[in-house]
């Protein structure tokens, strides 16, 4: 039994030595199962005196065919970066194909105030399960989908470990490159201008950052966290251009951070990449048009969309097609970095 006295489909899956999908399928009556997966799933449940809530078998019965996609952005108005564009249209596409739509809902709440989103879709059996962005430190959004007894999964890292289903991408092969490039040219002197210190990805870039600079036996220079915005980040690269002994290159928490930051040193008298190179992240394709045209960490976001999609209706019991996993993120070399100056 488990710690909390209360066995749960993850349990039962464990008990009967398969996935929790096969779980679902067997209760569903959905799917391919054998007769002998059948009967170890349903003594597993006997066993564990485990059986789903009321509610959630009613969700079953009853689908609405949509799942819940709640982004919660602290501005006004909130508003979806193209990277998110990317994002939903990965998602979309991928259940559209299955018949289920998207359930959007774009807030700007305080962190924390989705919670009341969330059982409000549940009470009124509006979605199936959802996908979650932006994890946090301290994220109690998948402890309490679980208590709802919705099923969801992860776009990025979870806090911990939690096990939520997640589609991950490991920053450091990527920050490796990055670090690699600018050493390549001469660059000794590297800072990094990330994203919030309450965001895991931005926690998770940068710690690769710092271990990757270590390994190379340099000192790190400036490190910042601050907001995703361009706003956030012109100001703290005019802070850091500004100080003694300022970076000849710097790394950025996304492209709009770093095409902010080019704006930043051009105000200051500053060329890009002359006299600071640039780094961006996300890959989004308006850094290719810009002067210069944005050097960038890239990531197949529609890609990251799909899986979890799949990933989703594999919860729910649907059978999809092999998933095929996101790549991990690769430097895409353009003409923001060059040879720092020589004086």
């Amino acid at each position: 039994m488990p710690k909390s006295g209360r066995a749960t489909i993850t349990d039962v899956a464990a008990r009967a030595g398969v996935s929790k999908t096969a779980v679902s399928k067997v209760l569903n009556g959905t799917g391919s199962i054998s007769t002998a997966t059948r009967d170890r799933v349903l003594q597993a449940a006997r066993d564990l005196h485990w059986q789903p809530s009321a509610h959630a078998v009613a969700l079953r019965r009853a689908r609405s065919q949509t799942v819940a996609l709640v982004l919660n952005r602290h501005e006004a108005p909130p508003a979806v970066s193209a990277t998110t564009a990317e994002l939903i249209t990965g998602i979309e596409t991928t259940l559209s194909s299955r018949g289920y739509g998207l359930l959007l809902h774009l807030v700007d709440q305080p962190p924390g105030a989705e919670s009341e989103i969330y059982r409000r879709l549940v009470d009124a059996g509006r979605v199936d399960g959802a996908i979650l962005t932006d994890s946090v430190i301290g994220d109690t959004r998948p402890a309490l989908l679980r208590e709802l007894g919705l099923p969801a999964v992860l776009v990025g890292t979870p806090d911990g470990d939690d096990p939520i289903p997640h589609v991950r991408t490991d920053p450091r092969p990527a920050i490796d490159q990055a670090v690699d490039h600018l050493l390549g040219l001469g660059h000794r002197r590297l800072g990094f201008i990330g994203g919030p210190a309450t965001r895991v990805q931005a926690v998770r870039r940068r710690e690769a950052f710092e271990a990757s600079v270590r390994d190379h036996g340099l000192e790190l220079g400036p490190m910042v966290s601050t907001s995703y915005s361009g706003t956030a980040s012109e100001q703290v690269t005019r802070e850091v251009l500004t100080a003694p002994d300022r970076p000849t290159a710097l790394l950025y928490g996304n492209d709009t951070m770093a095409i902010a930051g080019i704006k930043a040193a051009r105000d200051l008298g500053l060329r890009t990449p002359g006299d600071v190179s640039v780094i961006g992240a996300e890959g989004q394709s308006v850094g290719q048009w810009i002067d210069p045209p944005l050097t960038t960490v890239q990531r197949n976001v529609v890609l990251r969309g799909r899986v979890a999609a799949q990933l989703l209706l594999q919860e729910l019991g649907i059978e999809v097609d092999e998933v095929r996993w996101a790549t991990d993120e690769e430097l895409l070399v353009r003409a923001s970095t060059a040879p720092p100056p020589t004086s």
